[in-house]
């Protein structure tokens, strides 16, 4: 005989408490199948975020060990700390300003050298010392108009001035030279003993943002093809989330043109990289305009709006354009296929045009042409070559009365 509660006198559960049941596991499974797949995606994320920065700490450890070697023999310092930390700080700069990195180091250096230089003079060491040295070193770096980092690094080098003077001798112009050694070292190892693959890096840096764009665009497709706004919704919201991704290609293309600049072994890649820059800024067009598109296909749906078959046909051929541009560029091929998907996206919003469409829907049309107009000047083209190709494609149909082709005052995913 069971020791628990005897169930047998309960009533018996009515219809709706049942199917009340089976919806809230139907939920709770719904909510743990996305736990686990956000695990596994947090893994994937992780594992490629440690492969992105293997070459970075490569650079980083080869930087250090050369600085550490360079002041111990050409300076005759038995113990150098202060070139490695020099190096590393290069490094750690935002990829695509370590030229800069080094100068505003030297620069913070010397400014922190030479006030806590005095002030040790004057008035020796110690805690109210070394709190006066920190705050005048701060103050007259932002006075003479320095960056956040010559303001860290004036700051930081006075600290180690202050607190290593009576212990080690003749530091202040050791330290100075060896912020030098330690910058010139991760130049060094950056330009020619392990330069980055400019293109590779580009690459890498593209693909979140293009997948972002085109996985959005497909969710708004099959929103629109089954009239489901809150999953239109949720693309918007996520496509307004894209800065990180945006500013890790504008980085990343930064980047590769200070190793194309820096580097002999990638001067060849110079007209590669300058496509890839003038594709940024179209890039960024249409992930705005996207955002316009989705922002208008929520409104259309909410409001009934009749949607032609042709209408989400053509922005999952918008999207299609984009994963093919992206492979394009990733294999260094003439993106033609991608301007051919994006003429079949204009096709179909010529279609679907004239089948007949609400206001909301004339916008997500006309956002069509214009991101798809963008991503054609994105694969090479300059815009009035796009804008002939766009107008073609589409037919030319005349547009209503004051509605432009893009409206200038409903631009942009936020």
């Amino acid at each position: 005989m069971s020791a628990g509660r005897d169930t047998s006198a309960d009533p018996p559960a009515r219809p709706g408490e049942r199917y009340a049941d089976a919806r809230d596991r139907q939920r709770l499974a719904a909510v743990m199948a996305q736990l686990r797949h956000r695990g596994h995606a947090t893994l994937r994320d992780r594992i490629h975020q440690v492969r992105m920065s293997l070459v970075l700490a490569s650079q980083a450890g080869l930087a250090a060990a050369l600085s550490w070697v360079a002041a111990h023999e050409l300076l005759n310092n038995p113990q150098p700390v202060f070139a490695p930390i020099s190096a590393v700080g290069t490094l750690a700069a935002s990829v695509g300003q370590r030229l800069r990195r080094t100068i505003e180091l030297i620069i913070g250096v010397a400014l922190g050298v030479l006030i806590g230089d005095i002030l040790i003079y004057i008035f020796g060491t110690g805690p109210w010392q070394l709190g006066t040295v920190v705050l005048l070193a701060i103050v007259v770096a932002v006075f003479l108009g320095g960056s956040v980092a010559v303001v860290i690094q004036s700051a930081a080098t006075a600290v180690l001035i202050v607190t290593l003077s009576p212990s080690v001798k003749d530091l202040e112009i050791p330290r100075f030279i060896e912020s030098f050694v330690g910058g010139g070292v991760a130049l060094l190892v950056t330009a020619l003993l392990l330069p980055l693959n400019p293109l590779r890096v580009i690459n890498r840096a593209a693909r979140p943002a293009l997948d972002l764009l085109a996985d959005q665009l497909t969710e708004a497709a099959e929103a629109l093809a089954t009239r489901d706004p809150a999953r239109c919704q949720r693309a918007l919201d996520r496509l307004r989330r894209n800065q990180p991704e945006l500013d890790a290609f504008t980085e990343a293309i930064e980047g590769a043109k200070e190793t194309a600049t820096l580097s002999p072994a990638r001067w060849h890649r110079r007209e590669a990289l300058t496509h890839y820059a003038e594709a940024a800024e179209p890039v960024d067009r249409a992930m705005r305009n996207s955002g316009t598109l989705i922002r208008r296909a929520v409104t259309l749906i909410e409001d009934e709006e009749p949607i032609p078959e042709a209408m989400p046909e053509a922005v999952r051929s918008l999207a299609e354009s984009v994963r093919i541009l992206r492979h394009e560029f990733a294999v260094g091929k003439d993106p033609d296929d991608a301007r051919e998907r994006l003429m079949q996206a204009v096709c179909q919003a010529g279609r679907a045009y004239r089948e007949g469409v609400g206001f909301s829907g004339s916008v997500v049309i006309a956002q069509v042409r214009t991101a798809a107009s963008d991503l054609i000047k994105a694969s090479g083209l300059d815009q009035d070559e796009a804008n002939r190709l766009v107008r073609e494609a589409f037919g030319d149909p005349p547009r209503p009365s004051g509605q432009p082709e893009s409206n200038p005052d409903d631009q942009g995913a936020g």
